[in-house]
């Protein structure tokens, strides 16, 4: 079964059991960046010097992309020329890429909805793991490139980028050191596994989500400080 970078992203992020979404802020923004990463490999947008264009608003068959895409070019058109910022839609775009990707993975039947009250009162969501053949073979080629440091092809390569632009190494590797997880993805991430077109969208779209997740574990840390004070 074919799935995009952000639905990848996604089962990551999704406790099997549990459903609750770990680490959930900084994988929201992972999300979406993989979605803008998906149309950057299709051909249907581009990336330059953080700037973002539809050069291709032709359909791609993937219903999540295609929804992005529709969304994103009447978004660009807005701007205008050269004003539409890729940090700029990931702030705008990210709850709602989140809520669809996960609504395509219930829809595939990969997680499923379970609705709970907490207290009674408030109505809360979680998404446990229906199938989980899809989140195996990914964790598989994960492992490849990371313990048996095996070359990774181009849609690998681009989601652990994704992974350590937003700082979410412990979501594929819990079990092994951090250091040794976050040098081999920041190897993978700088290299040259695209061609060059694809390959400067995929690095302008790690320098966007990497800005945004630095912000909001900042955020997150002044917040828990502030608390404890």
């Amino acid at each position: 079964m074919h799935v995009t970078l952000a639905e990848e992203l996604m089962l990551l992020s999704l406790d099997d059991e549990s459903g609750v979404a770990k680490d959930s802020s900084s994988a929201g923004w992972a999300v979406a960046g993989g979605l803008l990463a998906d149309l950057a490999l299709a051909g249907r947008i581009a990336l330059d010097e953080g700037r973002l264009s539809v050069t291709d608003p032709t359909p791609t068959g993937d219903p999540l992309l295609d929804g992005r895409l529709e969304r994103l070019a009447e978004w660009v058109g807005r701007k205008g020329p050269g004003k539409a910022k890729a940090a700029d839609w990931l702030t705008k775009d990210h709850p709602t890429a989140v809520r669809a990707t996960v609504r395509r993975l219930c829809e595939r039947g990969l997680v499923v909805e379970e609705r709970h009250r907490v207290l009674g009162l408030f109505p809360v969501r979680r998404y446990p793991e229906a199938d989980g053949s899809v989140e195996r073979e990914l964790r598989g080629r994960l492992t490849a490139v990371i313990r048996h440091h095996e070359a990774p092809d181009v849609r690998t390569a681009t989601l652990i980028a994704l992974l350590h632009a937003a700082r979410l190494h412990g979501l594929a590797f819990s079990d092994l050191p951090r250091a040794r997880v976050e040098l081999r993805f920041a190897e993978i991430a700088a290299g040259d596994w695209a061609g060059e077109s694809v390959g400067q969208a995929i690095r302008n779209m790690h320098v966007a989500v990497a800005a945004i997740a630095a912000v909001t574990v900042a955020t997150a840390a002044t917040a828990a400080t502030a608390a404890v004070s």
